[in-house]
């Protein structure tokens, strides 16, 4: 008799995301198995619960998901879950808190396509702000742009110190060399972004964060990308289907919308629970694997 799939999924927050169990189920998991409220020092035991339970037969049709809204929490519980594998008794896990690695995945693999294709210039060329840097999606949008090699900058629409903490703590993490800054009046903004090339895009829902009057002082912006799916758009001009539009202004600025965005988010998602689900051997997915799955992907 085949083992039936399994999905185990860690969350520290009350309760695990509907949009992750939709996806899970739509993968083709047999079972899903939510845990919320799950602390740290928890992990390992559950982890070496869920490895010791089954036959190797039944480990390759198990897996580990690691959810909530804290990256930082998320890989140490992704660290911890790896270390309380004894071989030849291991699962796949993959972290994706609140959506983020997946949708900065997504966000700079998209952005990249059209800086590529559009401008024939790299990452690596450009100097990227990331607003609403400081929120899950944004941070882990700047950690990826940063390893990718462009100057990235974490901009707070509040305080100088938050956006400078979490570049520090993320670049201690992830070895990436983030920047903070501070843009909460539109004259901010405006002298923030003369000189950027990239604009990503990553605040609350439903904020418009740059006018068309700021967003026309961005005299090199080459690529703008907005995650914000519900009216008004974060950046001015940018529709939620754009995929590669190019801009009213700055000229030759090009566009890219949520909902392109998020295509591209959904197959990414679905495609590393594949992985889980289908891989002979263990694979341990977080941002890093997301951001190269998401380049193959656009």
């Amino acid at each position: 008799m085949s083992k039936r799939s399994i999905l185990h999924m860690f969350d520290p927050m009350p309760n695990n995301s509907p949009f992750d169990i939709n996806m899970a189920l739509d993968t083709g998991f047999d079972i899903l198995m939510p845990y919320n409220n799950v602390k740290l020092e928890s992990v390992h035991g559950l982890t070496q619960d869920t490895i010791f339970s089954r036959s190797p037969a039944g480990i390759k049709r198990t897996g580990i998901f690691i959810g909530g809204r804290d990256l930082g929490l998320a890989l140490d519980m992704m660290n911890s879950a790896k270390q309380a594998m004894v071989p030849p008794f291991e699962v796949s896990i993959l972290a994706d808190p609140s959506g983020a690695f997946t949708t900065a995945a997504a966000l700079v693999a998209c952005v990249e396509k059209e800086l590529k294709t559009k401008h024939d210039k790299q990452l690596k060329d450009c100097k990227a702000l990331v607003f609403g840097g400081t929120g899950p999606v944004g941070i882990a949008t700047g950690v990826i742009a940063s390893l990718a090699g462009a100057t990235t900058a974490l901009v707070d629409h509040m305080s100088l110190d938050t956006a400078t903490d979490a570049a520090k703590e993320y670049n201690r993490r992830c070895h990436s060399n983030l920047t903070g800054a501070k843009a909460g009046s539109d004259q901010e903004k405006a002298l923030l972004i003369e000189d950027a090339d990239i604009i990503f895009c990553t605040a609350k829902a439903g904020i418009q964060v740059l006018s068309s009057e700021v967003l026309a002082q961005a005299k090199q912006l080459k690529v703008a990308g907005d995650v914000n799916a519900v009216p008004p758009a974060g950046i001015a001009g940018i529709q939620a289907n754009d995929n590669g539009v190019i801009l009213d202004q700055p000229k030759n600025a090009i566009g890219i919308g949520a909902l392109a965005i998020g295509n591209i988010k959904y197959k990414l998602q679905h495609k590393l629970l594949k992985l889980i689900l289908e891989n002979e051997t263990p694979v341990y997915l977080d941002f890093r694997d997301a951001f190269i799955k998401a380049q193959e992907l656009v």
